[in-house]
């Protein structure tokens, strides 16, 4: 494999090192998520009624499994994705999770040493749409829940690309809107009152968790990520509607004929 960079040698770093993108980090949303990083996991399995962890594992399940691969997670938050996709696939040799969020990443190296899971895996702090990491360097790039906080996610999605080695997967969770009129008022509802409400009471934090309905919302109507993703030069692309779709999980490949965009 041609290393993404030498931060991707060492396992779990005391000090976690940051992407050369990093600098370009998105303020506002860097300080959110570092002050809710110590509720986060537990709002997100509230709020979810526990249905987070079969959709991340429905993500993992898609991973190929039949030879060594390394994969790296984008916006990996607390790494609950990280670890079900370690937990799901023992021929993950080596896994690189990568967050904007220092916070973050510090509540998710615990939870990584816990599970014993850390010699497979280096934390990195950078801008999942600059992330300094060597090109062609990983087997699998994913992504859960985190694309619709990227400013540009055509950006994203182009350094998506560009990490992939050639038959490499792109596979990205994130949250959408249902297409039954009926279930999505009911949802949109929840989203709008429930979900900042709950969210305040465990967190303390009443605009992170407005934030979090809005670009739910917002990204749905004005992205449409299967064409994004077709765009940034990836193929194969599919889209798996879960939980009333209320959940969508769309898969792409770099294609291996595939030589330019």
């Amino acid at each position: 494999m041609t290393q993404a960079d030498s931060s991707h040698k060492q396992p779990l770093p005391g000090r976690m090192p940051k992407s050369s993108g990093s600098s370009r980090s998105q303020n506002g949303v860097h300080r959110m998520f570092d002050r809710i990083a110590p509720t986060y996991a537990l709002l997100n399995h509230i709020l979810s009624f526990g249905l987070d962890f079969s959709w991340r594992r429905k993500l993992a399940g898609t991973i190929e499994k039949d030879r060594p691969i390394e994969v790296l997670d984008l916006a990996t938050g607390t790494g609950d994705l990280l670890i079900s996709m370690l937990r799901s696939r023992a021929n993950i040799s080596k896994a690189v999770g990568l967050d904007i969020s220092e916070n973050m990443l510090g509540v998710c190296r615990k939870k990584i040493e816990r599970c014993g899971l850390a010699e497979r895996v280096t934390l990195v702090q950078g801008d999942a749409a600059r992330t300094g990491l060597g090109e062609g360097g990983f087997d699998a790039v994913t992504m859960a829940f985190g694309i619709r906080n990227i400013p540009d996610p055509a950006e994203a999605l182009s350094e998506i690309y560009r990490l992939l080695r050639q038959g490499g997967a792109a596979l990205i969770l994130e949250f959408s809107l249902p297409a039954n009129r009926i279930i999505r008022s009911l949802y949109l509802v929840y989203l709008r009152y429930v979900v900042p409400f709950v969210g305040y009471l465990v967190s303390r934090d009443k605009a992170a968790y407005r934030y979090l309905n809005t670009t739910i919302e917002a990204f749905y109507r004005n992205q449409d990520l299967p064409a994004l993703m077709r765009k940034a030069g990836l193929s194969n692309v599919t889209t798996e509607r879960l939980t009333f779709g209320t959940v969508s999980l769309y898969s792409a490949s770099k294609h291996e004929s595939q030589n330019n965009r």
